[in-house]
């Protein structure tokens, strides 16, 4: 995955290592669970040759920038390239039966979360002066024991489980109404722009995980309850009544936010708050979350896709106007738009007894 400009021109022949493993994921997982394309596999063993050849440290931590070729050019302090790479071999393996692929998966899982629950393992963005934690670490060690429980086995259940206790304990503030993105600790409130931070797409995406394990789980009454609210509060605080779409950055307090992009309307975020509606509509039959997932869904599909040359543009202005038309980048790749496609196919075709 490189670089692509609207028309499928090439930009940039750098590759982000988030995309190779997202991409092989999504390619086994389309083996997996919609049809055995040789074509589909065989994209997806070479994905994991190149990560393999080109993905790893010394250290055992993944590359998060590569040249086209595979050197290193940079990794991040954070370890969310390891968890893609896990979801990447753990659906290779359940496409090829391949013991030590899943042996891989558990690995990086293992790997990943041990710097999210030791975070100075990592090398330090901040001194110790005003600790904090991320909504990240729980929300993404949360979908990847999902993943890896569908590939792998149930001994993930656990880990589930303590993510989950942990972003309705920490992050989720009941008096405020909103799910913060960064807390200290302990869940404290911090006042600065950091600790004054919402991120409603991520909260959105993180409330979708929630509801898809109340799906897992037989309809989980509490973990229903749990993943609304969170839809719930983050929508009132991320709907942008004037133009349409979910702001980026929001304050808690309402006040100033530092990031200059804070009022743009990113493709990803319109991805998951079409799943995290859909999903709450599903599962309460509720007919507020099929209103607030057709306003989503047809504000998203009036303003992202690129009518001549096809796929989504990935960033816009807050009215909608395109700020950038390219169509890859080393965030932007195919995950997020063709994930939203995929299981939302799958839970309306589930839910009409068509799979």
């Amino acid at each position: 995955m490189i670089a692509r400009d609207r028309d499928g021109s090439l930009l940039d022949t750098d590759k982000g290592m988030w995309q190779q493993c997202r991409f092989t994921w999504l390619l086994a997982t389309l083996y997996n669970t919609v049809e055995p394309r040789e074509e589909w596999l065989a994209a997806a063993r070479h994905g994991i040759e190149f990560i393999e050849k080109h993905g790893f440290d010394e250290d055992g931590r993944m590359w998060f920038h590569v040249t086209r070729e595979g050197a290193p050019i940079r990794k991040r302090r954070y370890v969310f390239t390891e968890i893609f790479g896990a979801i990447a071999y753990a659906a290779c393996a359940k496409a090829t039966g391949d013991v030590a692929m899943a042996d891989k998966a558990r690995e990086l899982y293992a790997l990943a979360r041990k710097h999210f629950t030791t975070p100075e393992l990592a090398d330090a963005k901040y001194t110790e002066t005003r600790p904090m934690k991320s909504m990240g670490w729980p929300m993404m060690s949360l979908v990847t024991a999902q993943e890896l429980r569908a590939c792998l086995d149930d001994s993930f259940n656990a880990d589930i489980d303590v993510c989950l206790e942990e972003i309705q304990r920490d992050f989720m503030k009941s008096d405020l109404e909103c799910v913060m993105e960064t807390v200290g600790p302990n869940g404290e409130m911090l006042d600065h722009f950091d600790g004054r931070l919402l991120n409603p797409g991520h909260a959105i995406e993180g409330a979708w995980f929630v509801l898809n394990e109340a799906r897992h789980r037989g309809n989980d009454a509490a973990l229903i309850e749990m993943g609304c609210r969170m839809i719930d509060w983050m929508w009132a605080r991320g709907w942008d009544e004037e133009h349409g779409g979910i702001f980026y950055f929001r304050d808690v307090q309402g006040k100033p936010v530092q990031e200059y992009w804070h009022d743009m309307k990113f493709w990803w975020v319109h991805n998951e708050a079409i799943l995290a509606t859909l999903l709450a509509h599903l599962l309460t039959g509720e007919s507020r979350y099929e209103a607030m997932h057709r306003q989503v869904h047809d504000w998203a599909y009036a303003h992202f896709p690129d009518a001549e040359h096809g796929e989504w543009y990935g960033y816009l202005h807050r009215d909608g106007r395109v700020s950038v038309p390219l169509k890859g980048n080393l965030w932007k790749g195919p995950f997020h738009l063709p994930r939203m496609q995929l299981y939302g196919w799958q839970w309306l075709a589930a839910e009409n007894k068509l799979l």
